[in-house]
């Protein structure tokens, strides 16, 4: 059978999480998403571990009406990398804080910090006959790559253990496959949600082909045994995540790489920290010019939160509008959950929206939209085409707008004309190979040029998916 998950979330006992990320609104919402298998996150926070404990109708099986559960935690290591373990039971998560707690206050959050190594946690994760591995791999805060060259680096001995890698909101497989130590690793992607609603909860979320909807039956998916696996991979595009590209973190001014090597990774325009993007990153890891998927790796579809879509294609400046909640709420009746209206709803189906709904929807199905990079802590942003826009002049402010509504800044940015790889159909064999395309260092006498408004960047097209 075909699940849907969302592993990498939290509770309201992590740091800057809604009040509203208890289980019974997160099975509420996943369902309205077309979750059936979520993450727990911070099950060895002693509180939520109790919570987690009355939603349980045994050890191994957590569930609310629908809505499955299974004990996940992020935990950050010594270096300040954070790792994703998934368990087998709550009397695994349980061990697990006995083993964690002399290490770290597990009561302060509930991504607890411990003062242990990748390797050590591990190991640790392995006696408990957890899953691990590293949580949004390539961004410059917390993450595997901002502080290891390798696996190795990181797990040491442990490394053939790691069996998973989350790809983050700003980097997809396209990305992670140019570097050959994780073409073995299964790729997930997560929503790493602090709020329940649908979208941020499953923003990100990968499907599995599962023999049961239990711990065993993921594991199997996750280690690709008995010819389970992942599916599919559905997401941001990588230019929307907020560390996409290197950029100052105070005034969000873009910047090549080498460019920011002769500056020093300090802002000429204000003096703030410039800080690399995973763009870059991603290009002094890589060992392959172009990526090179694995014959299991799955397509990786690019999408957005319907509600937003339904606000780009209606003009709304925000998603809590009466139009906005209206339409997606006739979506999802209709159809069910928002997964089915997203991806697998004819085309005539959908019409019971506005035209221009329809449109944006489609648009997004097949790759048709116009992306503006993110980075320095700043999200990307998308508009569609002129021909689907409803107001062409006021658009980009409009979407600027929307961008500071959700903790983003709407300053100029330099001009970026690195471009990432095209995208593949995703009814290719090895979904989302690439082109290989200059990697955009620029030429003095575009400098006066590169202080407008950044250019956008359009990529290929890819497919619906009405198959899968």
């Amino acid at each position: 059978m075909k699940v849907n998950a969302d592993l990498h979330l939290h509770s309201r006992y992590s740091m800057a999480c809604s009040e509203k990320m208890e289980l019974p609104t997160i099975a509420r919402e996943a369902a309205k998403k077309g979750m059936e298998l979520i993450g727990t996150g911070d099950c060895i926070h002693p509180k939520w571990l109790d919570e987690i404990k009355k939603a349980a109708i045994s050890n191994e099986e957590i569930r609310i009406e629908n809505t499955y559960f299974v004990p996940t935690t992020e935990i950050e290591d010594n270096r300040r990398v954070h790792h994703l373990l998934i368990l087998p039971s709550i009397s695994k998560a349980e061990e697990l804080a006995e083993a964690m707690a002399p290490f770290g206050d597990l009561a302060v959050d509930g991504r607890p910090t411990v003062k242990l190594g990748g390797l050590e946690i591990a190991e640790i994760a392995k006696k408990m006959g957890a899953l691990i591995g590293p949580c949004h791999a390539f961004t410059p805060w917390t993450a595997l790559y901002a502080y290891h060259d390798s696996l190795e680096s990181c797990y040491g001995d442990m490394t053939d253990y790691i069996s998973f890698l989350e790809l983050g909101l700003s980097a997809d497989s396209s990305y992670a496959d140019r570097i050959s130590e994780l073409h073995r690793l299964t790729f997930l992607s997560n929503s790493d949600a602090h709020s329940p609603w649908t979208n941020k909860l499953a923003r990100e979320f990968t499907q599995f082909e599962v023999p049961e909807i239990t711990f065993n039956g993921l594991k199997k998916a996750i280690l690709r045994e008995e010819g389970y696996g992942a599916t599919l991979n559905v997401g941001l595009f990588p230019q929307e995540g907020k560390y996409n590209r290197s950029a100052c973190i105070k005034c969000f001014t873009h910047y090549s790489l080498p460019e920011a090597e002769a500056h020093s990774w300090r802002c000429p325009e204000c003096r703030g920290t410039i800080k690399k993007g995973v763009f870059d990153r991603v290009n002094e890891l890589a060992d392959l010019e172009e990526p090179r998927h694995p014959d299991h790796r799955p397509p990786y579809l690019h999408l957005i939160p319907l509600a937003e879509i339904i606000q780009m294609a209606l003009g709304h400046a925000s998603i809590q509008t009466k139009g906005v909640k209206t339409a997606w709420s006739a979506l999802v009746e209709s159809f069910g959950n928002e997964v089915e209206a997203l991806i697998y709803a004819e085309p005539e189906a959908l019409a019971i929206v506005d035209r221009k709904i329809v449109n944006a929807i489609l648009a997004f199905r097949n790759g048709d939209v116009i992306i503006h990079p993110g980075g320095g802590g700043q999200y990307g942003w998308l508009e569609l085409p002129e021909h689907l826009k409803t107001e062409k002049p006021e658009s980009k402010k409009r979407s600027e707008k929307n961008s500071q509504e959700s903790g983003k800044t709407g300053k100029k940015e330099k001009k970026d004309t690195s471009k990432d790889p095209k995208q593949a159909s995703l009814f290719d064999l090895n979904p989302g190979e690439t082109e290989k395309e200059d990697g955009g260092e620029k030429d003095e006498e575009k400098k006066d040029e590169e202080k407008k408004e950044e250019k956008a960047e359009k990529p290929a097209g890819q497919r619906s998916l009405f198959d899968f």
